[in-house]
């Protein structure tokens, strides 16, 4: 036995990742004692500046945004007690596309291996028992959430550490109904092209292939709150639209793919820790 506390640690790509995927399970195991340590792999400089100003658009500074993003992280951070926050500081790469994907020091020029080596260090000092972040494609495509999936199974190779592992994903279910609720909300919402609907298709999981599904019904206030701690970013945060209560019924299940596991525990299962306690 070790006096080691049970650990969860999510890898994430920007700022405000943290509470839309991963806010229900990072609130409820914290509320069990477990220590979570949030990394975040960018300065999320690509964001909303204030008063809504775009990336490129005059008036727009990323080192700024930076700076509140960090403010707005730490404080989505109290709001899901987070035990440790640890900021791998790379320059937010923007979406897919956007010249700052070419950009020297940004997280998606970065050599897998360096990010790795970097997150490696982080986990031998923790020592996590679970660990959570993108699938292969980032969940969406995003070159952050690509790169934070590539530095993560990287890192887990340079460790030889035996964590459980999940990915991030949505069941096909639930994808359709966001499509339904932002309809709602959305009256005028053109219809997607085909080839946009075609892509859309793609996102998330058929149901049957999710492994885990995680009830955090009781922690969809913290969760709400984290993202809503993220204020410059509340025109991209579609989910603060909804108000607290719709968003309470759509977003208690957190669900995964179980990609790593040296526990035998069955699937599909309800608990990240499932087979470690």
């Amino acid at each position: 036995m070790t006096d080691r506390p049970l650990t969860l640690m999510a890898v994430h790509a920007h700022p405000d990742d943290e509470a839309t995927g991963t806010g229900g399970v990072l609130a409820r195991y914290a509320a069990e004692g477990i220590r979570t340590v949030l990394v975040t792999c960018t300065d999320g400089g690509c964001g909303d500046g204030p008063g809504g100003v775009k990336p490129g658009d005059p008036g727009h500074d990323p080192a700024a945004v930076a700076l509140m993003r960090r403010q707005e992280l730490e404080a989505s951070c109290d709001v899901l007690k987070v035990s440790d926050l640890e900021m791998l500081d790379y320059a937010d790469s923007g979406m897919t596309g956007w010249p700052s994907n070419d950009a020297p020091g940004s997280f998606w020029q970065t050599p897998v291996q360096e990010g790795a080596a970097r997150l490696a260090e982080l986990m031998r000092h923790y020592r996590p028992d679970v660990v959570v972040t993108y699938d292969e494609n980032g969940f969406y495509g995003h070159p952050d959430h690509i790169q934070a999936h590539r530095i993560t199974m990287a890192a887990l190779e340079m460790t030889a550490l035996t964590p459980k592992v999940y990915w991030t994903t949505m069941p096909r279910s639930m994808m359709q109904r966001f499509g339904e609720i932002m309809r709602e909300f959305h009256e005028d919402m053109p219809e997607p092209d085909p080839a946009e609907a075609a892509a859309m298709a793609e996102i998330g999981l058929p149901d049957d292939e999710i492994t885990t599904w995680v009830d955090t019904t009781a922690f969809s206030g913290q969760k709400f709150d984290a993202l809503a701690a993220h204020a410059s970013q509340g025109e991209n945060i579609f989910f603060l639209k909804m108000g607290d209560e719709k968003f309470g019924e759509l977003m208690g299940m957190e669900t995964f793919v179980r990609v790593q596991d040296a526990t035998g525990a069955a699937i599909p299962e309800n608990d990240l820790f499932a087979g470690l306690r």
